[in-house]
């Protein structure tokens, strides 16, 4: 039976790989994730974990040891950060068209200039459109579970694809909170062992990533894009399962006192606690509110979106990461494209803020939403709000 321990956010993640037993951790050190891999590598030189341990030079290389430890068939895990992940970009569409279940913890952060090493969502707005399955947690419990449902999700042979699991940095990642942790009969019995179907062999060999020329190369990225499609499927069938066997559950979005709300505020990550707490004050003090919290961001819940949007007349998307010369933020924009042609649909305002790890209180919170239904009712002679800058 699980036991609830008291441990940093970090250290559940990497306990959490040992878990599942991963068979190579490749990985840089890098602000807000260090201690993830720290702790990783630690575990497999004491022995607790039996597992290859490569320390790179950087960060494109330990996506790129990731290929190769994958494509042999080995249970691959990595974490990094901020500009780590900029520095591994190339190298992630590559995972990906590749059909690499490689499993990635990204602790997210601030990207330079200026240098920040605090939190927000710049780094994987950056990676959005590169075809991993990226999925986002509000707390470490969060992390730990969902991070057992991407080794299950990616390893899946109907899936066959890289996940993302991102945890905000320092909001989360340092931050000790009491985890439930899984036996390992538990692990075990709901991650099954890796079996990839395709591993490179001497004995029986095959091609990956071959050169494609102007006549296949757009039948092969369409393939890619139906098969990220279709791996929704599995995605809620893991959560259906975990639910039913660890008794919490997830769904691609997740709603919060919004059945009956005329105003509703979305939400990602660990930005979506505080939220929740601002919606409760305005409840109580007779406002008609609700929060969405966006758990799934790849591939986009077009469906889940359009259903729990369905009966509101605000829709304020907070996004804590900018679109420079943009029309808002990016998630914003999805949002928008996402119901534009829904016969009736909310009217969609967009705020940034949180950036560089600024925080947002619940005061913050209840002035956005505010002011979101202001602007809602006389406009706005702006295409978005950036909340809480000094002028």
């Amino acid at each position: 039976m699980a036991k609830r321990v008291g441990t940093e956010v970090s250290l559940a993640v990497a306990d959490t790989v040992k878990l599942v037993n991963a068979d190579v951790i490749s990985a840089y050190p890098i602000t807000p994730q260090t201690h993830i891999v720290e702790h990783l590598a630690e575990l497999v030189a004491n022995g607790e974990l039996d597992a290859n341990f490569i320390p790179v030079e950087s960060e494109h290389s330990a996506m790129s040891a990731c290929l190769g430890s994958s494509a042999v068939g080995a249970r691959t895990f990595t974490a990094t950060a901020g500009q780590g992940l900029e520095l591994m970009h190339e190298v992630l569409y590559v995972a990906s068209s590749m059909r690499l279940p490689i499993i990635m913890t990204v602790a997210n952060r601030a990207l330079s200039a200026p240098l920040s090493v605090w939190g927000d969502h710049s780094d994987v707005m950056a990676v959005r459109d590169t075809g991993w399955i990226q999925i986002f947690v509000e707390n470490g419990q969060e992390a730990v579970d969902n991070l057992l449902c991407a080794f299950r999700i990616g390893e899946d042979p109907r899936v066959l694809l890289p996940v993302m699991v991102h945890l905000d940095g320092f909001y989360l990642t340092h931050v000790i909170e009491p985890i439930f942790m899984p036996e390992q009969s538990e692990v075990e019995n709901f991650v099954p062992p890796n079996q990839y179907p395709l591993p490179l062999d001497p004995n029986n060999p095959v091609s990956m990533g071959c050169f494609a020329p102007p006549v296949i190369y757009a039948e092969t990225k369409w393939a890619q894009e139906v098969n990220l499609r279709a791996s929704k499927d599995v995605i809620l069938e893991c959560w259906n399962e975990f639910g039913d066997q660890f008794q919490r559950h997830y769904s691609p979005v997740e709603s919060y006192h919004s059945e009956d709300a005329r105003v509703l505020l979305l939400t990602m990550g660990s930005f979506s606690e505080t939220a929740s707490l601002a919606i409760d004050n305005m409840r109580n003090a007779g406002k008609n509110v609700g929060l969405l919290k966006l758990r799934l961001w790849r591939p986009f819940p077009f469906d889940e979106i359009r259903q729990a949007a369905r009966n509101a007349d605000v829709l304020i998307v907070l996004d804590r990461a900018m679109s420079p010369g943009g029309p808002g933020g990016p998630v914003c924009s999805e949002i928008k494209a996402a119901l534009y042609q829904e016969e009736k649909r909310p009217k969609v305002v967009s705020f940034i803020g949180g950036l560089g790890g600024r925080d947002i209180t619940i005061e913050g919170f209840e002035e956005i939403i505010n002011k979101g239904i202001e602007i809602s009712e006389k406009g706005s002679n702006q295409e978005y709000e950036i909340f809480g800058v000094r002028e």
